[in-house]
Formats: structure tokens, C-alpha cells, sequence
């Protein structure tokens, strides 16, 4: 076999390679030690009253997410939660010490607003959403200090326990408020510590402080506590007003996990936070998102317990939080709102906005101002453009500066060819794999088989250009330098790379970008790298393995966190491709897939990519290309062996029990909704919930041709995440038994009659009654037609909603528990029909729908609930 006839350079570059292999282990061994948080010992329950504990934190947990059923609005859990966390906080405040002053409020909040969210306009009603707010402060305070605020959630979203997301943040905030009084320490400036009762409805909790709480205009900063999922990084994922909130967090975090890239990343990412409210819609305070990012995979699911948290995150969490206010505390730049205003501290941190900042694996952070990286960001530029003058200083003439530059940039540009083809080749692999698959997303439930799949072929797109370009296209005359051309060839490569990553740099700071920091860094480490081989070269001839190292060996600090910077990027992304959306076919069945390649094949560049200008000759052989291929095409070959999902990585179903009614007694069609929410569509659920199909009656092919497609408007109750389904499908259901179940359903009336203007416009007042619903999570009207105003967001319509060229439409959202109907009025500009279509979303499932649910395997995760809907014209 030809594999078996190998030359002696073949051999040491597959030594080479091995070695790489094993470097590269050994720093992902590291970065996922260190994602994973391993190297932070939580505290136990006996810990000294004076630390955080992850233990009595995780307790809390236990409480809110286990013994109580259930914290979504609507259900009786929601107001237990609140009532557990009002008498711990008592049991804290009997404790407190004389100098210290403590005061408790549980404060029902009611509004209405319009928000842009996942880019539709809607508008927002609300009442009696609880909020309970916890503040500490010294004797000696006033009402009007400058406060500090730590917003967190307590509802949890429909179908989950909410351990992660937020039982974690709360109970993070009880253990740091006891922490607080049991340590003696008096906060310099009242600490404030909201805990909200509705964020999973669109940060309504948060809302309802900003516009009616007694100390909204005292807040100076804020740390809201989120989580994406169960634990790893707690990431700083927002920052601002202005760069002072990173800075803080910089000098005060014991384990910080930042990086100002962040910032880019987070604005396209579906979904928001309460930190919208506080530092852009509402207060322009300046503040931090503080976010857990890893155990995604049972982010608002049945999943989300607390077993499956991290208790090392916990820990890292509690440790930060409490430096962190403290820190805020104590610093000088706290102003309450009417002191920011006065001056001027918005505009003038605005000049220094986005800041430069980022962890190397949790040990340290770096951070520099804009005005800093302006400068910084620049040396890199700077010394490629005047490195050709200082390498021809004896031979200055303007034929070889032009030729020198001209090299560098053929280098530049092959460096980037390899990076461009280090993204596509994994792309192509993922394209081909898919074609003869049965099924998309291999890797999901096991993410190394993504490395496995793509690092290779990625690789080898790094370096097909040393491969065509063998020898390399020299503008410079070897005879007249006095140097071999092979020199000459390599130190192009080397200075073109380094270009490379100089402009890249200084092209995402001037788009106003703050991710540039990782190729700086790439930048500066290869510069002494390069000095280092070019020194030993003295010593060891070029094609010594030992100048080899020498240049790798000052690499690896650098090339350690590209690993963990990349490790985190593709972690958490690969979580995240099981709820991005079923996109319509036939290419929604590749998008994952290929997103997650190219993903890969971008970070494999950075992480590799540094070395290819040098160790290129001894890698870009075709022994070494052809054992890369082959171990892509295996790897590929296997993972048709390995299934998408398991109960650690659950696939995820939505399931609408619509129940369409004509007035407040009547059904008029029940039907079962089904949709999923990744690239694997219902066929494939019912390929593998036999059971499922069997009691939707479908037929022994599992075929979707006679079944009905469930329209997007089906959906109205969860809109706008409704907008992420497609090709969802319809099912009879039987209305015996809602008919036993409810007395009345829900029912939009008018309770007065309409007035009519000399305009020709007309008022209608309206009237919404819930029926004998149990438990309301939310109603939605989509509103039709001519409306011109009304009484909802203080009389301002929002932006409305066009669907395929269609009349305009205005989308509201009415939540709160209470007996009393919604009333409101419409004013329509015309005579024409208002057309108003509600929809109700009613946690309680009936017997039948409980029991198809049961039938889905463990490892899906069944996200169920029904939608009373119905329409009116007016």
C-alpha cells in the first residue's frame, strides 16, 4: 500500500503531526477543566457563615424547583416561590446586625408597553405580577443614595422546574444577601436585590420596577443574573452604558469569564434579558448581563433540574457576585439617575464605549480602553508595514521594498486562501455526509464527534496552499539578497500571516467591533516566536525539528486560549443547534450542519493557523493530506452509528392542544399540533415514536402526504417564537371531555356600545373574559384592519405586521392572574371590519393529551400545553 511508503520527511512530519496531536489534547484537556468549572471546590452546607456556599445556594434550588410545583404565571407555584423567598429574606433581616438597615417589599406590578422583540413589534399588557424587593443599607443611608441593583427571575418558563434558569440566579441572590448580614459587612451605598416574578413574559417583572419602584431612580449600577442553561462559564455577555461596568468587573472578579466579543455576538442570538430594560430602554444604567452559558441542552425544558447543575459554577457565581458589589459599592463613578443627568456621565463614558477586555481561562482578565486599543491594534499594522524597510536596510532600493511587499502579500493572501478553505472544506464534508444520512445533527448529543469529523479536513484546507503553492511565487531576487530562496519563501509566508491577523484586527476595531482582541494576541505572540526560530536557525538548520519548537514553545500560551475561546464558542453553539428553529426544507435540513462545520473549520484556523507558516513544509505533504482525508471520511463513515439525541441532550417537541371556540360554549375543532424546533423533522419523531404515530392514527408508512399542515397563525399563543416552526402538522383531536372540563372559554365581548366621531371613525370598548381557564399563562390578540389607536401602551400602536403582503396587523400580549376581564378600546379609522383573532394559553392539560404526551421517548422533551382560540369580526 502506498500509505506504507514513506520517505523520511514523510516520517517526521507524521511525528510532527503527532506531537501536535498530543499538544493540542493536553490544552483541550485543560479547557474543558476549566469550562466545565472543575477547579472551583464548592463550599458545603457546613460552610463558615462568612463564605458563599454552593450547597446552601443549591438547596434553595432543590426548594423552588422541586418542592414546588411548578413557578409559571398562572399556576399556584408561582406565588409559593414568592412566598418561600419573602420569609427566607425575613429569616435574614432578624439576623441583621444594628447597623445595618433592612427593608422588605413585595410589590404588585401592573403596565403596558410596546418592544421589538426577535424583530417583530408587540405590545404588552400586564397586571398583578409580584416582584419582591430586598434592600440593605447602612444607618446612616438615604432613600436617595446611589444604590446598587441585582435583578434576578423567579418564574420559570412553560414546562420546566426552572432550576437553571433561574431557580440558580435566585437562590445565588438569597445565599449572597445572607452572606451579606452573617459576614457584618456594611455596604458603603444600599444594595438593592430585586427579585422579579415575570421575565420569561418578556421582561415584564423588570419593567414594572423601572416604571413604578420606589427606588428606581436611586440604581447607579446593575448586575442581572440570567442563565442560558445549568452552569459552566457565568459569562459577562453585555456591558454598559460606557466601559465602566467591565472595568469594575475586571478588578473584582475572583473567577472572571468575559469577553467583550461578547457583545458582538449577543445582539443576533435570539432571545433578550432584563438587561435591555435597565441599561436601553428604560434607565440607561450602566450595568453587566451576567450569564450562565453551558448545560443548553436543557435551557426551558423538563430537563432544567436540579441535578443537573454545576456546582462549581454555583460557587464561581456566589464568589464573583459579592466581590462584584462591593466593588460597585465602593466606587466613586455610582450616581443615582438625577445625578447622571446633571452630569453629563453618560455622554461622557459614551466616548469610551466599548471597551477591550477578556479572561485567559478564568485565572486573570485583560482590559484596555478603546482609546487604548485605538493604539494598541495599530503596532501590529505598523510593524508590517515597516518591516520590509528594517529587513532591506542594505539593499533599500525601491525594486526590492517593492518586491519585498509584494511577497508579503502574496503571503497574506495564500494565509487567507488556507483560512477560507479551513472553513469550506468541513462545510463540503458536512454536505455530503448529510446527502447519504437519514438524519442530520450526528454530533449534537456527542460533541467530540464534531472535532473528530471536521479538525482533519479542516486542516487539510489550511493546507492545500502550501500544497499548489509548493514553491512559492518569489518576486524578490535571491542572488541579489544574498539569502536562499527557500529563506526568502518562509519569511514571506511568516510575514504575510502576520499581516494577516495585524489587519484583521485593525478591521474589527474600526467597524466598531471589540472581538479583536484574539488576533491581536495571535499578532504579538508570533512576533517573538518568529525571532526565536529566526535565532535558532543560527544553531539548527531549517529543516531541524528543534527550530521547530522553538518556535512552537512561545506559541503556546496563545494557541491555549484560541483552544479555550474556540472550545467555548463551538460548546455553546453546538448546544444551542437543537433550538435555533425548524428551517423550511429542503435546506433547513442543513443548515446545522453546516453552520457547526464551518464554525469549526473557522476556529480550527485561528488555533492552527499561527504555526502554518512554519511548520507547513513539514505538514503539507501528501501522506500526511491523505491520512487527514481518510480519518474525515472514517469519522464520517461512523458517525451514521451514532444517534442525534439521549436524555443528556434531548430533542425538543412542541405540542398545542388547540381547541378553536365560537363564542363563550361552543367548539368549533380541537385539533393536536405538533412541531420541532431543529433541522430533524416530525418524520423523523414519528420514525422513532412508533407509538406516538400509532395514537395519531397515522398510517404503517409514517407518511405526512394526508395529514394537515398546522398553519403559523395556529400558533398565536407563543407568538413571536412561533416564528421559528415550520412545516408543523395538524391532527383531529376528540371535544367530549373539554366540554366536562370547562364551563365558559375564553370570550371577547363588548361591554358598551360603540361611538361613532363626525370623522367617521368609531370607538369600540371591549371586553376579554378567560372563561374557567385554570391556568393562564398568557392571551394574545392579533388585531386586523383599520385601527388607528387604543387604550393599550399608553395609546401608541406598534409598528405593525405585514405577512405576505396582507392588511396590517397589531399583535398585543395581556398577562396576570386575576378574576377581573380585560377591558380596553379600539378606535378604527373607518366603517371597514375589525377583525380580531385570541388566542389563550392554558397550561392544564385535558386526560388524552397527558397521555400522548407520556408516549414520547425519554429523549425527547415534550414542551405541551393548550390554545384556546377564536375570532371576531367588529
Amino acid at each position: 500500500m502506498a500509505f506504507f511508503r514513506l520517505t523520511s520527511r514523510d516520517v517526521s512530519g507524521i511525528k510532527l503531526l503527532f506531537f501536535l496531536v498530543v499538544m493540542y489534547g493536553l490544552m483541550s484537556t485543560l479547557v474543558y477543566f476549566v469550562l466545565q468549572m472543575k477547579f472551583v471546590k464548592p463550599l458545603g452546607i457546613d460552610a463558615p457563615l462568612d463564605r458563599f456556599s454552593a450547597a446552601r445556594a443549591i438547596e434553595h434550588v432543590r426548594v423552588l424547583s422541586k418542592e414546588i410545583d411548578g413557578r409559571q404565571e398562572g399556576r399556584q407555584g408561582l406565588k409559593d416561590a414568592a412566598q418561600y423567598i419573602k420569609t427566607q429574606l425575613e429569616i435574614i433581616k432578624e439576623q441583621a446586625g444594628p447597623n445595618v438597615r433592612i427593608e422588605i417589599e413585595d410589590t404588585i406590578v401592573n403596565g403596558t408597553f410596546n418592544m421589538m422583540f426577535l424583530g417583530h413589534s408587540i405590545s404588552f399588557g400586564y397586571r398583578n405580577h409580584i416582584n419582591i424587593i430586598f434592600r440593605i443599607s447602612s444607618v446612616d443611608s438615604k432613600d436617595t443614595d446611589p444604590s446598587v441593583l441585582v435583578n434576578g427571575h423567579f418564574d420559570s418558563p412553560v414546562g420546566s422546574p426552572g432550576a437553571g434558569d433561574c431557580g440558580s440566579c435566585v437562590a445565588s441572590m438569597l445565599e449572597i444577601a445572607r452572606l451579606a448580614v452573617d459576614s457584618g459587612w456594611v455596604p458603603h451605598r444600599p444594595v438593592i436585590f430585586l427579585f422579579n416574578g415575570a421575565e420569561e413574559l418578556f421582561m415584564l417583572g423588570s419593567h414594572g420596577f423601572m416604571t413604578t419602584g420606589k427606588w428606581r431612580d436611586t440604581i447607579g449600577a446593575f448586575i442581572n443574573v440570567e442563565a442560558s442553561g445549568t452552569g459552566g462559564p457565568d459569562s459577562v455577555c453585555q456591558s454598559g452604558p460606557g466601559s465602566w461596568p467591565s472595568r469594575v468587573y475586571a478588578q473584582s472578579a475572583q473567577y472572571p469569564m468575559a469577553n467583550s466579543a461578547s457583545q458582538d455576538i449577543f445582539p443576533v442570538i435570539p432571545g433578550d434579558t432584563d438587561y435591555r430594560i435597565f441599561a436601553n430602554d428604560y434607565g440607561k444604567i450602566p450595568g453587566l448581563d451576567v450569564i450562565f452559558l453551558f448545560g443548553g441542552y436543557f435551557y426551558h425544558t423538563s430537563s432544567d433540574t436540579v441535578e443537573r447543575l454545576f456546582p462549581g459554577s454555583i460557587q464561581a457565581r456566589g464568589d464573583n457576585l459579592f466581590s462584584l458589589i462591593k466593588a460597585f459599592t465602593n466606587s466613586s463613578k455610582l450616581q443615582n439617575a438625577s445625578e447622571r443627568e446633571s452630569l453629563g456621565a453618560a455622554t461622557n463614558e459614551s466616548k469610551d464605549e466599548r471597551a477591550i477586555f477578556f479572561d485567559y481561562l478564568s485565572w486573570f482578565m485583560i482590559f484596555y480602553s478603546r482609546r487604548q486599543a485605538m493604539v494598541l491594534h495599530s503596532i501590529p499594522v505598523a510593524i508590517y508595514l515597516l518591516i520590509p524597510f528594517l529587513l532591506r536596510s542594505e539593499n533599500i532600493g525601491l525594486c526590492n521594498l517593492i518586491a519585498t511587499f509584494y511577497d508579503f502579500f502574496k503571503g497574506m493572501l495564500l494565509h487567507a486562501i488556507g483560512i477560507i478553505l479551513a472553513a469550506l472544506f468541513p462545510v463540503v464534508f458536512a454536505v455530503l455526509r448529510l446527502l447519504f444520512s437519514g438524519h442530520s445533527m450526528n454530533w449534537f448529543a456527542h460533541p467530540f464527534l464534531a472535532y473528530v469529523m471536521f479538525v482533519p479536513c479542516s486542516v487539510v484546507g489550511l493546507l492545500i496552499p502550501r500544497i499548489v503553492w509548493r514553491s512559492f511565487p518569489l518576486s524578490q531576487d535571491d542572488s541579489v539578497l544574498k539569502s536562499s530562496k527557500e529563506e526568502l519563501a518562509g519569511e514571506a509566508r511568516f510575514w504575510g500571516a502576520f499581516g494577516f491577523y495585524a489587519l484583521l484586527t485593525l478591521a474589527y476595531l474600526v467597524a466598531g467591533l471589540s472581538g479583536g482582541f484574539l488576533t491581536f494576541s495571535l499578532s504579538v505572540f508570533m512576533l517573538p516566536a518568529w525571532i526565536c526560530f529566526s535565532l535558532s536557525l543560527k544553531y539548527f538548520s531549517l529543516q531541524s525539528l528543534r527550530s521547530i519548537a522553538c518556535y512552537v514553545i512561545l506559541l503556546i500560551p496563545v494557541l491555549t486560549y484560541s483552544v479555550y475561546f474556540g472550545g467555548f464558542v463551538v460548546q455553546f453553539l453546538i448546544e444551542k443547534m437543537g433550538m435555533i428553529g425548524s428551517l423550511p426544507p429542503p435546506y433547513g435540513y442543513f443548515i446545522p450542519d453546516v453552520i457547526v462545520a464551518a464554525t469549526i473549520g473557522v476556529v480550527t484556523g485561528w488555533c492552527v493557523g499561527p504555526l502554518v507558516p512554519v511548520l507547513g513544509h513539514w505538514l503539507a505533504r501528501s501522506a500526511i493530506v491523505q491520512l487527514l482525508l481518510q480519518l474525515s471520511v472514517i469519522s464520517m463513515a461512523l458517525s451514521s452509528q451514532f444517534f442525534p439525541y439521549s436524555i443528556d441532550a434531548p430533542k425538543r417537541i412542541v405540542f398545542q392542544h388547540t381547541i378553536r371556540t365560537a363564542d363563550a360554549g361552543r367548539i368549533v375543532e380541537s385539533s393536536y399540533d405538533l412541531t420541532v424546533v431543529d433541522s430533524n423533522s416530525l418524520p423523523f419523531v414519528f420514525k422513532h415514536a412508533p407509538e406516538v404515530a400509532k395514537e395519531l392514527q397515522m398510517g404503517s408508512e409514517l407518511s405526512i402526504v394526508t395529514v394537515n399542515l398546522s398553519h403559523p397563525e395556529n400558533w398565536m399563543a407563543i407568538y413571536p417564537i412561533s416564528s421559528l416552526f415550520s412545516r408543523s402538522l395538524k391532527f383531529p383531536a376528540k371535544n367530549d371531555i373539554i366540554l366536562k372540563q370547562y364551563r365558559y372559554f375564553p370570550h371577547l365581548s363588548s361591554y358598551k356600545p360603540q361611538l361613532f366621531s363626525g370623522r367617521g371613525s368609531r370607538k369600540l370598548y371591549l371586553e376579554l373574559s378567560l372563561g374557567s381557564l385554570r391556568e393562564v399563562w398568557v392571551a394574545v390578540l392579533n388585531i386586523t384592519g383599520p385601527l388607528s389607536n387604543w387604550s393599550l401602551a399608553n395609546n401608541v400602536l406598534p409598528a405593525p405586521e405585514i405577512v405576505n403582503g396582507g392588511p396590517p396587523s397589531y399583535m398585543c400580549r395581556l398577562s396576570g392572574a386575576s378574576h377581573d376581564k380585560w377591558t380596553f378600546w379600539l378606535e378604527a379609522s373607518n366603517s371597514e371590519a375589525l377583525r380580531i383573532e385570541v388566542a389563550v394559553l392554558e397550561q392544564y392539560l385535558l386526560e388524552p393529551a397527558r397521555k400522548l404526551k407520556g408516549l414520547f421517548p425519554n429523549w425527547m422533551d415534550v414542551i405541551a400545553y393548550s390554545s384556546f382560540m377564536s375570532t371576531y369580526i367588529f
